[in-house]
């Protein structure tokens, strides 16, 4: 099965979000953290305006991230993932019990799945705006220069951005 992971571009994720996703864990989409917020998303600012518009979620962590990749996963991994955010909305956002938590968290878990109908390896990100007090979101695939896909495709996790590109002719 496939799922999404923590990928990283460079350090800027560290400097951008109140909290960073590490390398390599599995990731949601995140819009549930300002779903149930109180303060309305379209007024933040700084780190949390970073997150909100283009943050995944980190299962581990619970930072943020500005890129994932399709991974494929196994059947355990997957459950944990559901159980590791169902605990999280237990002790974050006051479900009442890991049972009652359990559904909302199969359904996140299953739509950031759902996202993943691309072949193992396809970097993603996400593009989020608030909008008459509904969250909007839409997923861009990110594509590498072919002759790189195997280097960032290995155990590292990260992605140089510079091997991403083609070069462009600078012209001002």
């Amino acid at each position: 099965m496939k799922f999404l992971q923590v990928a990283r571009l460079d350090d800027s994720d560290e400097y951008v979000y109140s909290v960073a996703a590490r390398t390599d864990e599995l990731a949601v989409t995140g819009s549930f953290v300002f779903s149930f917020a109180e303060e309305d998303p379209a007024g933040l600012t700084g780190k949390g305006a970073q997150a909100f518009r283009n943050g995944f979620l980190g299962l581990d962590s619970f930072g943020w991230a500005t890129v994932v990749r399709v991974v494929e996963i196994s059947d355990a991994q997957y459950a944990e993932a559901i159980e590791r955010l169902a605990r999280h909305f237990v002790e974050q956002y006051g479900a009442p019990s890991i049972d009652a938590a359990l559904p909302v968290a199969r359904q996140e878990v299953e739509y950031a799945s759902g996202l993943c109908e691309h072949p193992a390896g396809t970097l993603l990100t996400v593009e989020r705006q608030a909008e008459n007090g509904e969250i909007h979101e839409s997923f861009k695939r990110v594509q590498p220069r072919q002759n790189q896909v195997a280097d960032w495709q290995g155990n590292s996790g990260e992605v140089r951005i510079w091997d991403m590109f083609p070069e462009a002719d600078s012209k001002h």
